[in-house]
């Protein structure tokens, strides 16, 4: 069997496709999107489904890799140390927020091969913990809560705003922005 990331320009464009149906279906319809579901929104039977991604496992630990791939790039690209702990986090919301419907199925589906994952707190974890670290060092983030807990409510926080933006309830800007203050009015330094 071909894997799903050879690189002919025909397997590029379905695989696109149908990661980009997928994330939509998933974050549309949860665990209750099925893959004939995902198929349809692609454009694709259910057969080229399955030639790509035998199961479903397998198509979300493709998405995962897809978003972690896009956001750690997108964080790289950034620029979080050279500006204010605020200007920051407003990046790291910007970021995710862009990437939207594949980083919200990857957090709420909490995909097995992503837990523990080298590369993901590379991309991911380790610059934003970065910036909460400096945040706490610089007295703009408080210090009586863990860097997990941060993390954690932070992703929450994006998670939610992801579903707003893609329901058209605010745009991406807006939505950084209120990330960026809500997070940091709950968290600021007193």
């Amino acid at each position: 069997m071909e894997s799903p990331l050879t690189h002919s320009p025909r397997h590029d464009r379905t695989t696109t496709a149908i990661l980009d149906a997928a994330a939509h279906v998933l974050a549309v319809d949860g665990t209750g999107a099925s893959m004939t579901d995902v198929a349809n929104a692609a454009g694709v039977g259910r057969a080229t489904l399955y030639r790509y991604f035998e199961t479903r496992e397998s198509l979300l630990e493709a998405l995962a890799v897809d978003a972690v791939a896009d956001v750690g790039a997108r964080l790289a690209d950034a620029g979080l140390d050279g500006v204010t702990v605020e200007l920051a986090i407003e990046r790291i919301a910007r970021a995710v927020i862009a990437v939207g419907e594949r980083y919200s199925v990857i957090v709420r589906e909490e995909i097995e091969t992503l837990r523990d994952n080298e590369e993901v707190e590379r991309l991911l974890g380790a610059p934003i913990r970065a910036v909460f670290a400096r945040g706490v060092e610089t007295g703009v983030i408080r210090s009586d809560v863990p860097a997990e807990i941060l993390l954690e409510l932070f992703g929450g926080l994006l998670t939610s705003t992801i579903k707003l933006v893609g329901q058209r309830r605010v745009g991406r800007e807006d939505a950084a922005a209120a990330v960026t203050d809500v997070f940091l009015q709950g968290f600021r330094a007193r």
